[in-house]
């Protein structure tokens, strides 16, 4: 799995304030439809972005709290939503969650439900804390939509095959629907984000997958330092002659509890 420490934290921290992450976020937000006076949880909060903007939209009579289990993502989230008396973030697992029973309108989370082995136990917990009828809004990349083109195939899918490895299920969007009827909510609709990048930006999503990845190719020891070095290079090189191309699906679920 990838480790979400300071050094994570801070790459992400940019590129989630880029365009196409911000596009991402707003799928979600605009999915999940916060109105005044709300209380919603913000599921693997990370950095705290969506939960600033969930807790402006709820205003001072909601409440929006952030679960997450990365003590430095938090830290982050602490920084970012200090303005906010109607905020709390809180440390801890999806899997055991420490609220009551029926205590939010809403939920969301984006981009985590592909590191759960097994779905079912955040599910059970997001239907126990949410109050019936309560609306779940749920966004992963399908990583099956990738397409990124490399003078070198054969490497570019052996980093793919490596860069798989920090996911539990890369296919989140198509296999989720069963899993959520299984755990008591009904799915309504699902919104595609395409996220496609022939510039290579610096705030961009394929920025971050190829950093993210060369990164995380070294630190597992499936590739010598001098190789992973060479296959981002090609990237950059490629982006320089104006034949750069990525492009990746992320879909948003929108279901509530039955």
């Amino acid at each position: 799995m990838l480790k979400f420490d300071t050094n994570t934290a801070r790459l992400l921290e940019n590129v989630y304030l880029g365009s196409d992450v911000s596009r991402r976020r707003r799928a979600s937000f605009d999915a999940l439809l916060p109105s005044t006076g709300e209380t919603i949880l913000d599921l693997g909060c990370g950095n705290g972005l969506l939960t600033a903007e969930l807790a402006r939209a709820v205003g001072s009579t909601g409440q929006v709290t952030g679960l997450d289990p990365s003590p430095d993502m938090l830290s982050l989230a602490k920084t970012r939503c200090a303005e906010f008396g109607h905020v709390d973030l809180i440390e801890g697992p999806a899997e055991e969650m420490p609220f009551a029973d029926n205590q939010f309108d809403k939920a969301a989370s984006v981009q985590v439900f592909e590191y759960f082995p097994d779905t079912r136990p955040a599910l059970r917990e997001l239907h126990r804390v949410l109050r019936p009828g309560g609306r779940l809004v749920i966004g992963d990349i399908h990583w099956d939509s990738l397409c990124w083109h490399s003078d070198q195939p054969a490497r570019m899918s052996s980093m793919i095959d490596i860069w798989d490895g920090h996911l539990a299920d890369r296919c989140i969007p198509a296999t989720l629907p069963p899993s959520l009827r299984e755990c008591g909510f009904e799915p309504e609709r699902v919104v595609p984000v395409v996220i496609c990048d022939t510039t290579l930006r610096p705030d961009g999503l394929a920025m971050m997958t190829i950093r993210l990845a060369e990164s995380y190719a070294v630190q597992t020891e499936q590739v010598p330092e001098d190789a992973a070095a060479a296959w981002v290079q090609e990237q950059f090189d490629l982006a320089k002659q104006g034949r750069f191309f990525f492009s990746i699906t992320h879909f948003v679920w929108i279901a509530h509890k039955t």
